[in-house]
């Protein structure tokens, strides 16, 4: 006579190998990678101490950081390693641009700004590796880690205009009135082809307007209008490669994964713009 024996349930996040249980390994979901990123920044505002004007920019940059993020990363359960890196570049860029509005206000810690901008201009190189190395490069991940640079350029420059002129805020408003540009002309926002120059000149433009807002190189003017020269060349030449294939057929598969930028039939947010 067969006996039969009664089934038990197992519990939640338990498996069994080898015919013996084990917890399953529970990992962090987007919201709270985003919430502890929202922790850190405030941690680092109170360690900064830019000013009331420096804390109160810093709080508004970490929840509009933190909304725009959870849009953009909605269908996605849990961050990437390489976007582990660049939240953190997130949060460093909301400690630099808490500090340029404390140094408007006349709280100075030009130093510290400095130190700041410069660990997050390195780790721009560390997520591309990690995203590679990995396996998980995505075309959203390409888009966050490009606007985040972008950002870090804009604060950059309006730190050294407050020194150097006006003019230097034409570096970090250039990607925005590029961006601006493509929703009213869509073929901006074809596919550009790989540039090792417009890499490096993109690298150019954080650390010369780094090594201005330190105040120890002489002539950092001349070296910030060299670097908005070589940025308003790199914009033009790929500005003119994109007017002359306006016309070309866009390709109809959207799947392939990199990180690089790719077209988009209509913006939306955080969908990747070809600079």
């Amino acid at each position: 006579m067969a006996v039969t024996r009664p089934l038990t349930t197992v519990r939640p996040g338990v498996l069994y190998t080898a015919g013996a249980p084990r917890r399953r390994r529970l990992t962090p979901t987007r919201g709270v990678e985003l919430a502890a990123a929202v922790g850190v920044q405030f941690a680092l505002l109170a360690a900064l101490r830019p000013g009331i004007a420096g804390v109160a920019v810093g709080v508004g940059y970490a929840l509009v950081s933190w909304g725009v993020l959870t849009m953009a990363f909605r269908r996605r359960r849990t961050l990437g390693p390489a976007d582990h890196v660049t939240l953190g570049r997130v949060v460093l860029t909301g400690g630099v641009t808490a500090l340029v509005a404390g140094h408007l206000m006349g709280d100075g810690h030009t130093w510290t700004l400095v130190a700041a901008a410069s660990v997050a201009l390195v780790l721009d190189g560390v997520d591309g590796q990690v995203a590679r190395r990995t396996g998980t490069a995505s075309r959203l991940g390409a888009r966050f880690d490009m606007e985040v640079d972008a950002f870090l350029v804009l604060v950059l420059s309006v730190h050294v205009a407050w020194s150097a002129g006006a003019w230097v805020l034409a570096i970090g408003a250039m990607r925005y009135v590029f961006g601006a540009a493509a929703w009213a002309a869509p073929w901006l926002r074809a596919e550009l082809r790989p540039s090792i120059a417009r890499k490096a000149v993109a690298v150019v433009q954080g650390v010369a307007l780094t090594v201005a807002a330190s105040g120890v190189v002489p002539y950092a003017a001349a070296l910030v209008a060299v670097s908005l020269a070589l940025l308003a060349w790199s914009f033009g030449r790929d500005v003119g490669w994109l007017y002359t294939r306006r016309h070309a057929k866009r390709p109809a598969g959207r799947g392939s994964r990199g990180r690089n930028t790719d077209g988009a039939r209509r913006p939306r947010l955080l969908d990747p713009v070809s600079r």
